[in-house]
């Protein structure tokens, strides 16, 4: 699944996500162009009149809550079919803290070449996204107030292009980008199951997604499909 994407720049979060001007960002609220597990990150949450911005981590249980001597596990991505069953998610869900997590593209791993490359997915225009997701808050030893996400997926094996992804044999499992229009209905629902029914991937032909390797890699140059 998705554990590694481009996230929406600082300057242009507030125009594309509409936020509540009166609620300024965390003044640390900085983050990386590319971000990977326990990076911070922007998240779009419900604020009283609007919406608001929170920059947290990336992984709905940071890598230094595990447990010492515990087996490390990842907390990215939830499947939508489980969450309200596992501890790392379900308190979230039954509290609905639901989320939209902005990005520019995702990165998946692609085997229609018969070996690994990884291709990247965004808006068939180029615009923006935002995917949807759960968060918490944590309290750090210090009496600071911090917070952490993870992102829902589906099955995404009937999915024209979503379909392409993972290991040959593997279930094809996928991002939900929500269409703007339901953004504030999928922020400010208090019915789990009724944001489970807003989990739909969007039709043929919104996404588009071709090779973009690493930096310092020698994969071939993106090409949209």
């Amino acid at each position: 699944m998705c554990v590694n994407y481009v996230t929406v720049k600082r300057d242009s979060l507030a125009r594309f996500a509409a936020l509540d001007q009166r609620v300024p960002f965390d003044p640390r609220g900085e983050w990386e162009h590319e971000v990977w597990q326990d990076y911070a990150a922007p998240i779009i949450v419900a604020a009283p009149e609007g919406r608001r911005c929170l920059v947290a981590s990336y992984g709905m249980v940071p890598q230094h809550r595990l447990a010492p001597g515990s087996r490390a596990y990842s907390t990215m991505n939830a499947r939508s079919e489980t969450v309200a069953e596992l501890a790392s998610y379900r308190d979230a869900w039954a509290r609905s803290r639901f989320c939209l997590v902005p990005m520019e593209r995702w990165f998946e791993p692609n085997y229609e070449s018969g070996r690994h490359q990884r291709w990247s997915i965004g808006r068939a225009d180029g615009g923006p996204l935002a995917v949807a997701g759960l968060w918490r808050a944590w309290e750090e030893p210090d009496g600071r107030r911090v917070c952490s996400f993870t992102q829902l997926t589906v099955n995404a094996d009937a999915h024209p292009l979503l379909s392409r992804f993972h290991r040959p044999g593997d279930e094809k499992r996928a991002l939900v980008p929500l269409d703007p229009a339901l953004w504030d209905t999928w922020l400010r629902c208090r019915d789990p199951e009724a944001a489970r029914r807003m989990l739909v991937l969007p039709a043929d032909g919104l996404l588009a997604a071709g090779p973009e390797p690493a930096a310092g890699t020698t994969d071939p140059q993106p090409e949209l499909f």
